[in-house]
């Protein structure tokens, strides 16, 4: 196919506190390496860290050619088992990162009306160039009949920050939009989409058994360290081909 796509990649890390932020940022890691390997792309448009050197929520927008296709199967919980480095007693900890992946769509395919969105600006906290914390150019934008917000910080101008929150939004409206159309969504869902908090777990890592386990087709990888390294290729094309 070989059709140039954008996605927005949103992770956020769950329950399990920093080791939970910890993990969110190992997964933004090998996805990030995928990318890199395809010559796909990739821009931040909005993170939080944790104290620890995790990640809270990141949301990115990678483009490439097939690159919906290849992500499609990441969205839901990512759970992770494993002795975090700070625990003293041996103990195997429970974590949980959510991982959505939304499709970037045309601005005529998603009408989004000045009256439907509360624009707010505020200072940038990430990079960005000199005007960081001195001008305002940081966007907010609230979806007024969904509740859903988004935030854009990383672009230079505030113009282009709401471009890309704009795109965000008009992608979240879409993912609704499909999902109503499939008859899968409830005002709940509604909500999580807008949060990217999916409710079913698909991925389970875990470490002392060095094992991946997708929950979907039950079928297990082995090699973490590799796969955590960007080289998921044997887990989506077995997703493909089972879940087609």
């Amino acid at each position: 196919m070989n059709e140039n796509q954008k996605i927005i990649l949103e992770i956020r890390a769950g329950a399990g506190g920093d080791e939970a932020g910890l993990f969110a940022f190992e997964l933004w890691r090998m996805y990030r390496r995928f990318a890199e390997r395809r010559s796909f792309k990739t821009e931040v448009i909005d993170s939080s860290q944790s104290n620890v050197g995790g990640i809270k929520t990141l949301v990115a927008q990678v483009e490439g050619p097939d690159v919906y296709d290849l992500f499609k199967y990441e969205s839901g919980v990512h759970r992770v088992q494993r002795i975090p480095k700070t625990e003293k007693s041996g103990r195997i900890h429970t974590s949980t990162v959510s991982v959505a992946i939304l499709k970037e769509v045309p601005e005529k395919e998603v009408i989004i009306s000045p009256k439907d969105v509360k624009i707010d600006t505020f200072r940038s906290s990430g990079a960005g160039g000199q005007n960081v914390n001195k001008v305002e150019t940081a966007v907010r934008i609230t979806h007024l009949s969904t509740g859903i917000v988004v935030t854009c910080q990383t672009q230079r101008s505030q113009l282009q920050n709401r471009e890309k929150a704009m795109a965000i939004l008009r992608a979240k409206l879409a993912e609704i939009e499909k999902e109503k159309a499939l008859g899968q969504i409830t005002s709940e869902r509604k909500a999580q989409i807008g949060s990217a908090e999916r409710v079913e777990k698909i991925r389970t890592y875990n470490f002392s058994q060095d094992r991946i386990t997708d929950h979907r087709i039950e079928k297990s990888w082995h090699n973490m360290e590799k796969i955590l390294d960007g080289n998921i290729e044997p887990i989506i094309e077995t997703l493909t081909q089972k879940l087609k």
